[in-house]
């Protein structure tokens, strides 16, 4: 499918190419609309040589269809699906901003410190997304059981206004809206609940696994472990208790790292039942003093420390600086597929 024609026939002109992923491309585009009406949206297509594959565009369609209606401050919005030459395309909102994967491994090229309350904050915002997804009900009340299965640091993005946002819905399971057959391995194992990885069913505690995996990275730089094994490892034996984080990094407060080892406790019943609740306890974490993070907090952050993101540029490698002053930020959102894996591991 040439740039060109993507979305030409509804209104839409791209821009420029921001990204490619594991599966996909992702433009920025303008839609034009009557007396020069304009609005800047992202438009996510399957790369040429996945488009005949009929799993990776059923998965893609899903997504569209699955996230069309979730309206909420912490996910990112599908506005519509189309079709060019032959192939589908979904445009979505635009995010001016960057990725975790970004945030993260900028403070660890620095050898700077990962900020503790503002981890916690953007993980209590990733909560609220997932449970306002999680909730979700169809047209007759029923739920529609929505788990994104896929939460990793590519899929939450930051934007320069200090908003947190959940992307890339492209494996997740529903009722009906999409159906996914279990057993079918994808996404990264490194951020995987021991059923996702073994191919059990999964549901929304399998989410609060992840984050807890994303949020002991966001705030210590480092993945969970069990002394020199891997998550990946320890799945596969069926020994998935990684180490308490205050080991890896005994100054974060007791009460936030006790909160991280529930979420990733291996059997889902002794984890947080629901991302409401381990947003609650996140956020009792944050305010029970009166005073905590927001998302201008953020915006702050944001803008003081990366101050080498210009306009129109993608800079995977950002230099902070803890003496920035607040030089506004521009680095474009990276909302591209997330790594898949269609296999185990090696021994």
């Amino acid at each position: 499918m040439k740039p060109e024609n993507i979305g030409s026939e509804r209104g839409y002109r791209i821009l420029r190419h921001i990204a490619d992923g594991g599966m996909g491309s992702v433009y920025e585009a303008v839609l034009l609309g009557a007396v020069d009406f304009q609005k800047t949206v992202a438009v996510k297509t399957i790369l040429e040589k996945y488009a005949e594959h009929r799993e990776f565009v059923r998965l893609f369609i899903g997504e569209a269809k699955l996230v069309a209606d979730l309206v909420h401050e912490n996910i990112v919005q599908v506005y519509d699906l189309g079709l060019a030459d032959g192939n589908y395309y979904i445009v979505m909102e635009y995010v001016d901003g960057l990725n975790l994967e970004v945030f993260i491994r900028a403070h660890l090229d620095q050898g700077l410190p990962l900020p503790t309350e503002l981890g916690a904050f953007i993980s209590s915002r990733v909560c609220r997304g997932l449970d306002y997804a999680h909730q979700r009900t169809d047209r007759d009340g029923l739920p529609l059981g929505i788990v994104h299965r896929d939460i990793s640091p590519k899929n939450v993005l930051l934007n320069y206004e200090g908003v947190v946002k959940v992307t890339d819905f492209g494996i997740a399971k529903a009722r009906e809206v999409m159906e996914q057959d279990e057993e079918l391995l994808v996404g990264r194992l490194e951020y995987m609940p021991p059923e996702q990885a073994t191919r059990k069913p999964t549901d929304a505690r399998s989410d609060v696994y992840a984050l807890g995996v994303l949020t002991h990275e966001l705030l210590t730089g480092e993945l969970p472990s069990r002394g020199a094994w891997s998550l990946q490892r320890l799945h596969r034996l069926g020994m998935s208790y990684p180490k308490p984080l205050i080991e890896t990094r005994p100054d974060v407060p007791e009460d936030l790292a006790a909160i991280v080892d529930r979420a990733l406790q291996p059997d889902p019943a002794d984890r947080f039942q629901t991302a409401a609740d381990m947003g609650y306890a996140l956020e009792y974490h944050l305010y029970h003093e009166g005073y905590g993070p927001t998302n201008v907090t953020l915006r702050d952050y944001l803008r003081d420390h990366f101050p080498s993101l210009t306009a129109h540029h993608v800079d995977l490698d950002p230099t902070i600086r803890p003496d920035a002053s607040a030089t506004l930020i521009e680095n474009r959102a990276n909302t591209i597929f997330g790594s898949r894996l269609d296999e185990q591991p090696p021994e």
